[in-house]
């Protein structure tokens, strides 16, 4: 990917609830645990060799990387109210979230 960054600051995006470890071998830098949740854009960090393709010595197109800032509640349900826990996750996880911006 080139170019400006899909997702700006303050954007509600959705992370893909893909499970690609089913299909077969690979190296996925998308935690489980925040798939098919919703959370907020804080800032793209730039444009990083795909990490997913570079596990296997394959050509990695550079993605735009992002701090995403999610509840803590409807990931783990514990804590206090207003924990947060911030994931870095790279453009092609993520998705508009519906009625986001």
């Amino acid at each position: 990917m080139s170019g400006a960054a899909r997702f700006t600051p303050g954007a509600r995006v959705r992370v893909r609830d893909d499970w690609p470890e089913r299909r077969g071998p690979c190296h996925i830098r998308t935690p489980h645990y925040i798939r098919g949740r919703t959370g907020t854009v804080v800032r793209p960090l730039g444009a990083f060799a795909n990490p997913e393709d570079l596990a296997f010595a394959r050509p990695a197109p550079a993605r735009t990387l992002y701090h995403v800032l999610f509840e803590q509640g409807p990931i783990w349900h514990e804590g206090r109210p207003g924990d947060t826990v911030m994931v870095e996750v790279f453009e092609h996880w993520l998705e508009p979230a519906e009625g986001g911006a």
